[in-house]
């Protein structure tokens, strides 16, 4: 007949995008915020149309702290948990109940760091087509750039016209990944 991985290998899927794809919204809007991104800029107003209807309700109940958005925090972090604790239920994995509460921090945080990873790549691929600066896409990936690319800026110059600060940040994001993540996970005992 069918062997158990036919039906698991799906659901799994079903269950890492349909998660995935509103914590990573939902994180989005927290580092938006704090980097303080044009909020009326079209991929603004989408990720904050998206997240709206949980975290008005949600915001009420935890309010923000030093101009911090700590209901999309608390929200990402739950939303992690959950989708690490159906993904484990439905590998057959047994595991303590508040368990997938430490297994989102590492998650969060290689999310955050695939974010700007992602974002500088996209705004280097970007440079070389010389988009309108002013279009939606640029707006939002020059704001969560500027804290990863600026600093860089500042200790390297541009070296006969090229501005090799994207492929340092890069590769830093990636250390970073590679270095504090897997430690983390260990320390928590995720199993992912």
């Amino acid at each position: 007949m069918f062997d158990s991985s036919y039906f698991t290998d799906p659901l799994a899927f079903l269950v890492q995008v349909t998660f995935g794809f509103y914590v990573l919204v939902v994180v989005l809007r927290f580092l938006l915020q704090v980097l303080r991104a044009d909020f009326y800029n079209p991929l603004s107003q989408f990720v904050v149309k998206l997240t709206t209807p949980v975290l008005r309700p949600l915001r009420r109940v935890i309010p923000g702290l030093w101009g911090l958005d700590v209901a999309s925090i608390a929200l990402a972090w739950v939303l992690a948990a959950i989708e690490l604790g159906l993904l484990a239920a439905i590998l057959g994995a047994s595991f303590p109940a508040l368990a997938p509460l430490a297994w989102a921090v590492p998650e969060l945080l290689a999310l955050v760091l695939n974010i700007f990873l992602f974002a500088v790549i996209a705004q280097a691929l970007l440079s070389w087509v010389n988009p309108d600066p002013y279009s939606p896409a640029s707006v939002v990936l020059r704001d969560l750039t500027r804290p990863v690319l600026q600093p860089l800026r500042r200790l390297v110059p541009p070296l006969g016209g090229f501005d090799l600060t994207p492929m340092l940040a890069a590769v830093a994001l990636v250390l970073a990944k590679m270095l504090i993540v897997p430690p983390l996970a260990r320390l928590t005992g995720s199993p992912f």
